[in-house]
């Protein structure tokens, strides 16, 4: 980075950014997600002076090799609790209510204990401890009672590993001392990888895969090659969200569980992934329905209460041959499910189809070694984010074609609005900003479209979607690059 932009970085967002080369120096022998070792960055090595960084970057491994519980280890952890009478653990706690005894208990992932008595302030005030749980910095005791049969694990203190203040004004205040090229090479730094390394389009495109958590109920499907990081970030970057991985899963988790009366993962987390999409299976017969349901309208009814939740969906998998054999032969949905293949009201409901396969696969230069924001901070910024929307901001320069339907017309919006968000959160763009991220929108949408169109050609036989210029009344149908062969 050159010292220009370092300069920007240091006047207008400090203590908010970390030289990301450091995140993975300290990973590897630590498998935590990146928020969480950023978190610690942020509050021993957050700096440009390489003396402090060094230090930090000690402290951080000290507390990692410390209180970070490795699950080969956890035995040895649980003895220093009991020798030690109270000691600090990282690790990721998930609680649920024990109905029959009237109290929460939690459950220590890698630690491996349960049934630990949690104060009932700490799933009141952090709800995401009930649904798949969420890394927490958390003080234990110990203290073994002969005539009872509890656990002898006490939790004295909860925190969890997430930003404890964050004032977006910050973001809408300072944007402008960026260009669009340094906040979007910025914005990659921030998710780890290097600007230099891919074109515009692929920089953008790895921006979309940021739009469902900065935007409420937005439908993305990524499939594409293996190693090109499509499940990655969903794990990583963000406490907010959470990875299924393929697999079967129930209503009751995924929606609402009817015996509890509780909301399942849409209701507790921004985003919910599911990992290989061509292993989601339902247990339920109307699980498919409920989703599909709930992708239409971010509601869907359980028994007499109709639920509404704001959750993104993400779908991401692997495509084993090449786009153009798929297209010959099947269309680029095959990889799903078959209760899901070739429902094309499902797919109907997605806004936005990434072409993974234009994303290169991986390499070590593609990562940088330079600054980005802290990844917990960006997290609750996008999360902020989701509280408004831009889905209007080409109306002043362009009207959508006539071929066009009310799908259509929500998917391309909520792109547009999503990657708006983060290129320019201000809200300051020019006609010609806005009409690049209106073109690729419409191509994201319309490739869902092509692929309804293999399914139910004379349902969905309207798929030149459109823009039109309203100074000069121009009218340009976007198409999707694989179109030669469609």
């Amino acid at each position: 980075m050159d010292q220009e932009l370092l300069n920007k970085l240091t006047n207008h967002f400090a203590g908010r950014f970390v030289r990301k080369d450091l995140t993975n120096r300290i990973k590897q022998g630590a498998n935590v997600p990146t928020y969480v070792l950023e978190y610690l960055l942020g509050m021993f090595a957050n700096s440009v002076d390489e003396q402090i960084v060094d230090q930090g970057v000690q402290r951080v491994r000290a507390t990692l090799a410390n209180n970070y519980v490795r699950p080969d280890e956890s035995e040895k952890v649980k003895a220093k609790i009991r020798e030690l009478g109270v000691y600090t653990v990282i690790d990721k706690v998930t609680v649920h209510l024990n109905t029959h005894k009237d109290r929460y208990e939690a459950t220590f992932s890698n630690l491996g204990i349960k049934e630990v008595i949690v104060n009932s302030r700490y799933p009141q005030e952090y709800d995401r401890l009930l649904a798949g749980g969420i890394w927490c910095i958390v003080r234990l005791s110990y203290h073994f009672d002969e005539s009872s049969q509890d656990c002898p694990f006490i939790l004295e203190k909860l925190d969890p590993i997430q930003i404890s203040n964050l004032d977006i004004n910050e973001i809408y205040d300072n944007r402008k001392y960026f260009t669009t090229a340094e906040w979007i090479g910025l914005l990659l730094r921030t998710i780890g990888l290097e600007q230099t390394q891919f074109t515009l389009r692929q920089q953008i495109l790895l921006l979309l895969r940021l739009v469902p958590f900065i935007e409420n109920n937005y439908n993305l499907v990524e499939l594409g090659p293996r190693g090109t990081g499509k499940s990655h970030g969903y794990k990583e970057l963000s406490p907010n969200s959470i990875l299924v991985s393929g697999g079967q899963t129930t209503v009751a988790n995924l929606f609402y569980n009817m015996g509890r009366r509780q909301v399942g993962l849409v209701g507790m987390w921004d985003l919910v992934a599911f990992d290989e999409v061509a292993g989601i299976n339902f247990k339920d017969k109307d699980g498919v329905q409920i989703m599909k349901d709930y992708m239409a309208s971010g509601s869907f009814a359980r028994g007499k209460d109709e639920i509404t939740a704001r959750a993104s969906m993400v779908f991401v998998g692997n495509i084993n041959q090449n786009v153009e054999t798929l297209l010959m032969t099947s269309h680029l949905f095959a990889p799903f499910p078959e209760a899901m293949a070739n429902d094309s009201a499902f797919f109907d409901r997605i806004h936005a189809y990434l072409p993974g396969w234009e994303i290169p696969k991986y390499k070590s230069t593609f990562f940088t070694t330079d600054y980005g924001f802290i990844t917990d901070y960006f997290a609750e910024v996008m999360r902020e984010l989701r509280k408004q929307s831009y889905g209007d901001a080409f109306d002043k320069y362009f009207t959508l074609g006539n071929q066009f339907n009310q799908r259509d017309n929500i998917a391309v919006r909520k792109t547009v609005s999503g990657l708006i968000k983060l290129i320019f959160p201000d809200g300051h763009f020019q006609k010609d900003d806005v009409e690049s991220i209106l073109k690729l929108s419409i191509e994201m949408r319309r490739r869902v479209k092509e692929q309804l169109k293999r399914m139910n050609k004379e349902e969905f036989s309207e798929v030149e979607l459109s823009y039109i210029d309203q100074q000069t009344g121009s009218e340009q149908v976007v198409g999707v690059p694989e179109q030669i062969v469609l």
